[in-house]
């Protein structure tokens, strides 16, 4: 095997158990092909980061077995390393270093010919968006800058397999829109075999060709963010009576089309039965019971409406539980 083969991930019954016999990762499997953005969603607490560090051989698995790059990851761990890059977390970068000298650090760190380190650098630093800063103290960088830096260290040495572990936590919304054309980038022109994790329904959605959802150490789905919407099918609908006294005859009247899903305390939410009930057919029930409308919306099924139908609770509110 060459160090520029770009291969995939492959885990089966991965385990990773903690004192008092607590399971952050309870026997998860999945397969990453070569060159595939696989977004591994999840709240915090879910296991994400904990399975990521076993996949780049920074913490011991407790049971099961991974191969990354066709690599036992346990004992070909060096091999691994070899052919990964890795961007955690927690970012440890010196605060008394510019961008552009911890850039030239890593290429040093990973071998590279003295004489590219410079161009190899800059490069890097121009892909991230941090040219302008490349010369500043990271002491003076921002939380969103430091994240940057650090996918770019991750890059020096042109691994084939990427971890980025919610790379896009304190990015505004143009550097995340930026760092996502870069990693598509990596994936899809360069052949980078990509594992995301990610907290972010819209991350998950836009970036990744396939996505595992974790919940409480366990993959409850698994598949392309399109097959995972088109499994729950029916889209939902938000209704708002004009009087707020016909609350609970609007519900009344639109559970004949399907059941409560959500809402609030001025908002009807139902799921509907079928992905192709004739939404005229609600609106003339509604005129019929002489409920007039204030507002009357419909959702196309989402991720977060995947990871109800899995887990019998939102994404939004399993990560706010876990702050």
């Amino acid at each position: 095997m060459t160090r520029g083969e770009s291969l995939g991930i492959e885990v089966q019954g991965l385990v990773r158990e903690f004192k008092g016999g607590i399971r952050a990762v309870d026997g998860i499997s999945l397969s990453v092909e070569p060159g595939e953005i696989y977004g591994f969603l999840g709240p915090n607490g879910a296991g994400k980061s904990t399975t990521v560090l076993m996949l780049t051989t920074l913490l011991p698995p407790t049971s099961g077995y991974a191969s990354v790059g066709g690599f036992d990851l346990v004992s070909q761990s060096e091999s691994v390393r070899s052919i990964i890059g890795a961007a955690l977390q927690e970012v440890a970068l010196d605060p008394l270093l510019t961008g552009r000298e911890h850039l030239k650090l890593q290429c040093a760190l990973q071998s590279l010919p003295r004489r590219e380190r410079a161009s190899r650098s800059t490069e890097l630093l121009t892909r991230v968006g941090l040219a302008e800063a490349a010369d500043r103290k990271v002491s003076g960088y921002s939380g969103g800058m430091k994240r940057k830096l650090d996918v770019a260290m991750a890059l020096v040495h042109s691994p084939s397999i990427l971890f980025l572990d919610e790379p896009t936590t304190g990015l505004d919304i143009s550097s995340r829109t930026s760092l996502w054309a870069e990693v598509r980038h990596l994936a899809h022109d360069e052949g980078v075999t990509v594992f995301l994790t990610t907290q972010y329904l819209e991350e998950a959605d836009s970036l990744a060709d396939r996505v595992g959802i974790i919940d409480r150490g366990r993959i409850v789905a698994e598949g392309t963010p399109d097959e995972l919407k088109s499994e729950i099918g029916r889209p939902r609908i938000e209704v708002s009576p004009a009087d707020v006294q016909n609350m609970s005859k609007t519900a009344e009247t639109l559970l004949r089309f399907g059941e409560v899903d959500g809402g609030s305390k001025d908002t009807v939410s139902i799921r509907l039965k079928t992905s192709d009930r004739d939404l005229a057919e609600i609106v003339r029930a509604l005129d019929a019971a002489n409920i007039k409308i204030a507002n009357f919306e419909m959702h196309a099924p989402t991720l977060d409406d995947v990871f109800l139908t899995k887990t019998g609770h939102s994404l939004a509110a399993s990560d706010d539980s876990e702050k």
